[in-house]
């Protein structure tokens, strides 16, 4: 098309950024849109669109490039516009390098308006958002959006997406979580049960703690879910009083202080806040049972506490293992030397030498239970070799350090099944307690004071657990139909002896308390109420005929049928035969498909199987020291702290789902 006489229009309707690398043209009444890089001559009139001159400046290899260093430096001076990266035509090759380009994109284009590029949209803010979630959902650091490898990718990938700052991020961070706070306001409002509260004590820095307000409770499908409602710094300076307070504003705010069931605090947590929390929600009478359930304590905690006194207890007699297995693993003749012994004193044992990670209690005791086996070996290489194996342990040392890694391996086998599940159900801890109970009464009977003293000290913490916690977990026991009451009558006459039947009864007595409460609030009590006077008014009123010879019949139906009603859920549930046990028994799931039968009992068991009697996950069952907030959310402001940690519970749990 011969062009030697068009005009150039420069008109100021041509408001897209296009028109920035194409002159427009006219020849008599025809349009034409000329590159400015590459002479290309495209359709320019006005019903053809911009597209398709986009989609040109996309593939357009004579557009000039500015190179990497005049992107940064424009960066750094904040000029005006936004910086783009050209995309790679789909005819290029993939090995080839891709290039930056700066073309000048208009300030007044509609930021949230999607953008055509041919067949694909960029939805500005949907993209902000999905980017704010990434941040929450992995832990990154917000100023990962000022970096400038993460600006290259971004320009690559869609070259209209607008960067965002560290201060926007943040901002749309925030307003994720106070969309999702609402979500989960009224699915803890609409909750047919109670909520237990954990209260869990995370390290923000060397000198700063966070506390960590998590919320339990059994759905409408009987699923044990959890939320993290609230996450604040601790501050030092606050009385005992104030921090109770903190801890009752947070709850109130949520609404939830009618709601609560119980909590489960660490096992340091002062006795005086959980007295004053306690108090306030006895005021309004919030709790059952007088709030003697209100106090729990979580049994992993307590299984790290008796395992770290059984550690200190062999400080030394560790650290001698670990010198030599450092010396057996020191040279390869010494590990063939090592090789060589247990073959000849026939140690059957495969497992390998390996040095513990201190952060991780259980790999101390893995290490130990190794060591133990290879005892022999040990022995007869320090016969060899006395200079370098001169850290050997005694026999005194080796008699002590088996007994105490038994204890240990108790403590790893239940820590592991209560940790088996992700939200375990309250009703499987009570029988491992009594067994670790059983354990410390016995071992406090061994004849060397050293193991004895160790026992003691490890019931003590022991016995304040239990004195807390016992209750709910006997409660929880009953509840499963495979035990009811008789995993009382099991474990009590072994623990109390001549004492058990008395005390069975106190538990089956609090049970019955309970139990009626449960039944004065369930929606239940009324309907049947009103189902007896609705009777009565039948049997008594006018529309009868008085010579109904079966009036008689109906009064006895009455009495009778009212006897009959008057065995409880409880009473019928304990009278039944126990469920068979097997391995793929879900007690979650036979209380939903039951509770038609037992519509007030099952009210109960969703309050006490939500209990989370250990709040401790798997993947830090073990750990030695307490949850420590990530370094790259560390010294952001506390409120911003809080709705990323927040949100991002909330944002996996809707994953999950």
């Amino acid at each position: 098309m011969d062009l030697s006489d068009a005009v150039i229009v420069n008109s100021s309707r041509l408001k897209s950024i296009v028109w920035n690398d194409f002159d427009r043209v006219k020849k008599g009444d025809t349009f034409v849109a000329i590159c400015r890089h590459c002479k290309k001559k495209l359709s320019g009139s006005s019903t053809s669109g911009t597209s398709h001159l986009r989609n040109h400046l996309i593939r357009c290899q004579r557009r000039s490039n500015h190179g990497i260093s005049q992107y940064f430096s424009a960066r750094e001076k904040k000029m005006e516009g936004s910086l783009a990266l050209v995309t790679i035509d789909q005819e290029q090759k993939k090995d080839e390098v891709l290039s930056l380009v700066n073309p000048r994109y208009e300030q007044e284009q509609i930021k949230n308006e999607p953008v055509s590029i041919g067949s694909n949209s960029l939805d500005q803010r949907r993209s902000q958002f999905d980017l704010a979630r990434m941040i929450i959902l992995h832990n990154y650091p917000l100023a990962m959006v000022e970096h400038v490898g993460f600006k290259i990718f971004v320009r690559n990938l869609q070259p209209l997406f607008e960067l965002v700052t560290y201060n926007k991020v943040e901002a749309d961070c925030v307003e994720i979580y106070a969309k999702q706070k609402q979500k989960v306001y009224e699915i803890l409002d609409k909750m047919p049960g109670k909520i237990s509260v954990t209260a869990d004590v995370w390290t923000a820095s060397d000198d700063a703690a966070c506390l960590s307000l998590t919320a339990y409770f059994i759905d409408e499908d009987w699923q044990l879910k959890k939320r993290i409602l609230n996450f604040f710094t601790i501050d030092p300076s606050h009385t005992e009083d104030m921090h109770s307070e903190v801890i009752m504003t947070c709850l109130m705010d949520w609404d939830i202080d009618r709601k609560l069931f119980c909590m489960i605090f660490d096992s340091f947590t002062s006795e005086n806040i959980v007295d004053r929390i306690r108090d306030r929600l006895s005021q309004n009478r919030f709790l059952y049972c007088n709030g003697q359930l209100f106090d729990v304590r979580c049994a992993v905690d307590l299984l790290n506490r008796m395992a770290q006194d059984a550690l200190e207890a062999l400080c030394e007699v560790t650290q001698k293992i670990r010198e030599c297995i450092r010396y057996v693993k020191s040279s390869e003749a010494t590990n063939s030397m090592f090789t060589e012994l247990g073959n000849e004193v026939q140690v059957e044992s495969k497992k390998c030498l390996c040095i513990d990670n201190p952060l991780k209690w259980n790999s101390t005791y893995f290490m130990l239970e190794v060591a133990l086996e290879y005892r022999k070996v040990f022995s007869c290489l320090q016969d060899r070799d006395l200079v370098n194996m001169k850290f050997c342990l005694s026999d005194l040392e080796w008699n002590r350090m088996s007994v105490i890694t038994s204890f240990l391996k108790l403590f790893v086998e239940v820590t592991n099944v209560f940790t088996r599940s992700e939200y375990p159900a309250a009703n499987i801890f009570f029988p491992e307690i009594c067994d670790i109970h059983l354990q410390l009464i016995d071992w406090c009977k061994n004849p060397d004071d050293y193991i004895s003293s160790l026992a003691v000290k490890m019931r003590k913490k022991f016995e304040d657990y239990w004195d807390k916690c016992s209750l709910g977990l006997a409660i929880a026991a009953m509840l499963d139909p495979r035990f009811k009451m008789k995993l009382l009558e099991y474990y009590y006459p072994q623990l109390y002896g001549d004492s058990a039947l008395e005390l069975i009864d106190d538990v089956f007595e609090c049970i019955k308390s309970l139990y009626n409460e449960h039944s004065i609030v369930s929606p239940l009590a009324s309907s049947l109420d009103q189902g007896l006077d609705w009777q009565m008014s039948g049997i008594s009123g006018s529309g009868k005929d008085s010579r109904d010879r079966l009036m008689g019949f109906d009064k006895f139906l009455h009495e009778t049928s009212q006897s009959e009603s008057s065995n409880s859920d409880l009473d019928r549930y304990l009278e039944e035969p126990l469920f068979p046990r097997n391995v793929d028994f879900n007690i979650l799931n036979w209380w939903k498909v039951h509770t038609p039968r037992y519509p007030i009992l099952s009210m109960m068991a969703r309050n006490i199987l939500g209990i989370p009697v250990s709040k401790v996950s798997a993947e830090s069952a073990f750990d030695t020291g307490g949850r420590v907030l990530d370094h790259n959310w560390r010294s952001l402001p506390p409120t911003t702290i809080q709705a990323l940690i927040c949100s991002q519970d909330w944002i996996r749990s809707e994953l999950e789902s």
